[in-house]
Order: C-alpha cells, then sequence, then structure tokens
C-alpha cells in the first residue's frame, strides 16, 4: 500500500467481463502488493477458483454464461466460505440485497473510490485466517510441506509437481467441501 507495508501474499480472484476494468483493478491491486487472478466470466470464475485458492473473490453481477449471483450461491452451497466483495454496476436496493442475501460479504457499487475498494479489501482479507501463513498443512496423518512440495503419509512420502500441489492443498484446505 502507497505509504504502509504491502500486504503478505493475499491472492485475490476478480471476475468481471470488462477487460479494460480488469486491466486497471489489476494493476492497481498488483502496485498495492496483491497477486491477482483473473476471469471474464461466471464459468472460468468457478474453474479458477476451483484450482487455485485465493484470499478474496472480487465479483461482478453482469456476467457471461453464469451470472455472479449464481456464482456466489454455488460457492455458499458448497459450503465454501472465501470473502466475496460483490463489485458492480447494479446498484438497486433490490440488488444489493440479493447479493448480500446469497452470500456477499460486501457490496460496493461502480463507480467507487480506489481507496474505498482498498479498504474494503483490507477489511475483508484481515478478518480472515492465513491460508498461506504455514508452510505446513496437516489432515489426519497427512502433511503437505509447501516449502519441498512433499505429501507425507506415515513413513512414506512423495514429491509432488506444482498443479498435484495445488490439488492436495486445496483438498486438504477444505475437507469439509465437496470439490
Amino acid at each position: 500500500m502507497r505509504g504502509r507495508e504491502k500486504n503478505v501474499a493475499k491472492r485475490l480472484l476478480l471476475v468481471d467481463d470488462e477487460p479494460a476494468i480488469i486491466k486497471g483493478l489489476k494493476f492497481s491491486l498488483e502496485q498495492d502488493g496483491y497477486e491477482i487472478l483473473t476471469a471474464y466470466d461466471g464459468g472460468e470464475a468457478m474453474e479458477k477458483f476451483r484450482n487455485n485458492p485465493v484470499d478474496l473473490i472480487l465479483l461482478d453481477v453482469m456476467l457471461p454464461k453464469m451470472d455472479g449471483f449464481s456464482v456466489l450461491r454455488q460457492l455458499r452451497e458448497a459450503g465454501n466460505n472465501t470473502p466475496v466483495l460483490m463489485l458492480t454496476a447494479r446498484s438497486e436496493v433490490s440488488d444489493r440485497v440479493e447479493g448480500l442475501d446469497c452470500g456477499a460479504d460486501y457490496y460496493l457499487t461502480k463507480p467507487f473510490a480506489p481507496k474505498e475498494l482498498l479498504a474494503c479489501i483490507r477489511a475483508l482479507t484481515r478478518r480472515q485466517p492465513d491460508l498461506h501463513a504455514s508452510d505446513l498443512v496437516e489432515y489426519g496423518d497427512l502433511t503437505l510441506d509447501k516449502s519441498t512440495f512433499t505429501l507425507t503419509c506415515g513413513q512414506r512420502s512423495a514429491h509432488l509437481s506444482r498443479k498435484e500441489f495445488d490439488m492436495m492443498e486445496r483438498l486438504m484446505r477444505n475437507r469439509d467441501v465437496v470439490i
């Protein structure tokens, strides 16, 4: 953050169908220390989310293939609690209520002040445990070591590829969610 300490590896998923909005927000957020994944429609958003752990989702409502409300409903029905910030031009009270009732943590309408967006992101991400803080993820007798990409079960261990590691980490961190 300008004038303050940069964010520590917070990964955000930015979902919008407007390339200019994605480009501008991505640049601005990366300048503030965030790692940004992007998606241009609801289907791509679900795919990116399934394959990449993120700390926050910035989600537009009006998307091709699957609207933002549907994306959000699917996430919440699956038991996923990743914070979601609706970032949309739809500003009617009924739209804001629907977004919040679907499970959004905050609803910010376009146009917005960049400082307000950053404040919302900081507020939503600081309430969540840091998913990337420890090098070890443990579940039962399984241990996943981020520093070496090694999966250990009892006395046996295996070195994983990046994709295998990401998949195993996602499964172990979301053990109560059907993926």
